[in-house]
Protein backbone atom coordinates (compact mmCIF):
# COMPACT_ATOMS: atom_id res chain seq x y z
CA UNK A 1 0.00 0.00 0.00
CA UNK A 2 1.28 3.41 -0.91
CA UNK A 3 1.62 5.82 2.14
CA UNK A 4 3.65 8.32 3.84
CA UNK A 5 3.98 7.87 7.83
CA UNK A 6 5.29 10.71 10.44
CA UNK A 7 7.06 9.53 13.76
CA UNK A 8 9.07 11.97 16.18
CA UNK A 9 6.46 14.07 17.48
CA UNK A 10 5.59 15.03 21.40
CA UNK A 11 5.66 17.33 23.55
CA UNK A 12 9.07 19.68 24.22
CA UNK A 13 9.97 22.65 25.95
CA UNK A 14 11.15 26.09 23.81
CA UNK A 15 14.70 25.56 23.00
CA UNK A 16 14.17 21.78 22.68
CA UNK A 17 15.35 19.48 19.60
CA UNK A 18 13.19 16.94 18.54
CA UNK A 19 13.12 14.80 15.11
CA UNK A 20 10.41 14.08 12.79
CA UNK A 21 10.80 10.74 10.57
CA UNK A 22 9.08 9.98 7.55
CA UNK A 23 8.82 6.37 6.36
CA UNK A 24 7.67 6.19 2.72
CA UNK A 25 6.27 3.41 0.98
CA UNK A 26 6.41 4.63 -2.40
CA UNK A 27 8.69 2.79 -5.34
CA UNK A 28 11.34 5.16 -7.05
CA UNK A 29 11.81 7.04 -3.69
CA UNK A 30 14.87 8.61 -4.52
CA UNK A 31 13.42 9.91 -7.69
CA UNK A 32 11.12 11.95 -5.94
CA UNK A 33 10.90 15.63 -3.74
CA UNK A 34 9.92 15.45 -0.81
CA UNK A 35 8.17 17.87 2.13
CA UNK A 36 7.08 18.85 5.28
CA UNK A 37 3.93 20.86 5.43
CA UNK A 38 2.60 22.03 9.00
CA UNK A 39 -0.86 23.49 10.46
CA UNK A 40 -1.36 25.14 13.62
CA UNK A 41 -5.23 24.85 14.58
CA UNK A 42 -6.57 27.76 12.79
CA UNK A 43 -4.54 28.17 10.46
CA UNK A 44 -3.66 26.58 7.27
CA UNK A 45 -1.96 24.00 6.37
CA UNK A 46 1.98 25.71 5.76
CA UNK A 47 4.97 25.04 3.46
CA UNK A 48 8.48 24.40 6.09
CA UNK A 49 10.82 22.46 4.02
CA UNK A 50 11.69 20.05 1.09
CA UNK A 51 14.41 18.04 0.02
CA UNK A 52 15.02 17.15 -4.16
CA UNK A 53 16.39 14.07 -5.35
CA UNK A 54 19.39 16.13 -5.76
CA UNK A 55 19.20 17.07 -1.57
CA UNK A 56 19.29 20.47 -2.71
CA UNK A 57 16.60 21.92 0.47
CA UNK A 58 14.81 24.35 0.48
CA UNK A 59 13.34 26.21 3.77
CA UNK A 60 10.39 28.20 5.04
CA UNK A 61 11.83 31.75 6.34
CA UNK A 62 10.15 31.02 9.74
CA UNK A 63 12.73 27.86 10.30
CA UNK A 64 15.72 28.61 8.16
CA UNK A 65 18.29 28.53 10.68
CA UNK A 66 16.31 25.96 12.95
CA UNK A 67 15.42 23.64 11.08
CA UNK A 68 17.07 20.83 8.70
CA UNK A 69 15.81 18.44 6.40
CA UNK A 70 17.38 15.22 5.45
CA UNK A 71 16.73 11.98 3.53
CA UNK A 72 18.28 8.79 3.73
CA UNK A 73 17.00 6.64 0.53
CA UNK A 74 18.08 3.48 1.26
CA UNK A 75 15.70 3.70 3.99
CA UNK A 76 13.24 5.55 1.80
CA UNK A 77 12.80 8.05 4.75
CA UNK A 78 13.11 11.53 5.04
CA UNK A 79 13.80 13.26 8.21
CA UNK A 80 13.35 16.81 9.89
CA UNK A 81 15.90 17.66 13.05
CA UNK A 82 13.81 20.66 14.58
CA UNK A 83 16.35 22.56 17.25
CA UNK A 84 15.72 26.08 18.74
CA UNK A 85 12.01 25.44 18.98
CA UNK A 86 9.44 28.09 19.98
CA UNK A 87 5.59 27.78 21.11
CA UNK A 88 4.89 29.06 17.58
CA UNK A 89 6.29 25.61 16.12
CA UNK A 90 3.37 24.07 17.39
CA UNK A 91 1.65 22.27 15.16
CA UNK A 92 0.76 19.15 13.07
CA UNK A 93 3.17 18.27 10.82
CA UNK A 94 2.66 16.80 7.49
CA UNK A 95 5.13 14.79 4.96
CA UNK A 96 4.41 15.44 1.73
CA UNK A 97 5.36 13.75 -2.16
CA UNK A 98 3.74 14.69 -5.27
CA UNK A 99 4.05 11.82 -8.04
CA UNK A 100 3.08 13.70 -10.73
CA UNK A 101 -0.16 11.36 -11.05
CA UNK A 102 -0.88 11.92 -7.68
CA UNK A 103 0.12 13.87 -4.44
CA UNK A 104 0.55 12.02 -0.95
CA UNK A 105 0.13 13.10 2.59
CA UNK A 106 0.95 11.12 5.67
CA UNK A 107 -1.41 11.43 9.00
CA UNK A 108 0.68 13.76 10.72
CA UNK A 109 2.23 14.21 13.42
CA UNK A 110 1.78 16.53 16.40
CA UNK A 111 4.70 18.45 17.78
CA UNK A 112 4.03 20.91 20.86
CA UNK A 113 6.56 23.25 22.63
CA UNK A 114 5.59 24.58 25.57
CA UNK A 115 6.37 25.18 29.35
Amino acid sequence: QVQLVESGGGLVQPGGSLRLSCAASITFFGLYTMGWYRQAPGKQREFVANITKASITTYADSVKGRFTISRDNAKNTVYLQMSSLKPEDTAVYYCNVNRGFETLWGQGTQVTVSS
